[in-house]
């Protein structure tokens, strides 16, 4: 089975594509990371995957199956799983897969983004870890599954997001966003900073009064 994520690189199909740009619009800001949309092969058991290298310049850097790695984590919800049960369009599944280094560990930390297939919302962030046991195994270190979530990196920390929602705002037009820093300490992920934005909900409906160049007479 080959899986395909949806990342704001673009996608083989339109149905994907739109995913994704909304994705580029809701997501946090990474820095100094590889996000991969494609993994390249199947793992041979359901939660465990080949490593990847740790550099993230390199060329050879190996991909795990994340929906296999998710299917077969007992962390995982069963809503989070049924909707990986199929790919949303063609061989492309909801999600969004990011390479980087969250833990200190020597291997690439795996961060692991499900979103609906209708509107592209998020829900489900996932961590995983190279396990420290060895072997091809990985260790969920962090989930979050609330509502329109979405997990990134920002200068080596892990960052959380959630869009906020008032009465009558649209799927497309949350009233806000709550961001959560985590940094690794102690073999855990520890809240560093948390803060909310309210968007602004201005619109312009036309010219006004002064806008109207034209005169009588």
């Amino acid at each position: 089975m080959t899986t395909s994520g949806l990342t704001t690189g673009g996608a083989a199909t339109a149905g994907v594509a739109a995913l994704g740009l909304l994705l580029a619009g809701c997501h946090p800001g990474s820095e100094g990371v590889r996000s991969e949309g494609t993994p390249a092969t199947t793992a041979p058991v359901p939660g465990h995957a080949p490593s990847a290298d740790p550099s993230p310049a390199t060329t050879s850097l190996k991909k795990i199956d994340a929906v296999a790695l998710l299917k077969g984590d007992p962390k995982v919800s069963g809503e989070v799983k049924r909707t990986l049960a199929k790919p949303c369009v063609a061989d492309a599944y909801p999600i969004e897969v990011t390479y980087a280094s969250v833990t200190g560990n020597k291997a690439p930390d795996v961060i692991v983004n499900v979103m609906t297939c209708a509107d592209s919302i998020g829900i489900g962030a996932y961590v995983y870890r190279k396990s420290a046991a060895g072997g091809s195994g990985y260790d969920n270190v962090f989930s979050d599954e609330q509502p329109s979530v979405s997990a990134g990196v920002n200068k080596g920390d892990l960052e959380v997001s959630k869009q906020t929602y008032g009465t009558g705002d649209k799927v497309c037009c949350p009233s806000g966003e709550d961001v959560t820093t985590y940094r690794w300490s102690h073999n855990r992920f520890a809240e560093l900073d948390r803060y909310h934005t309210d968007y602004s909900k201005t619109t312009v409906d036309g010219p006004g009064p002064d806008d109207d160049d034209t005169s009588e007479g």
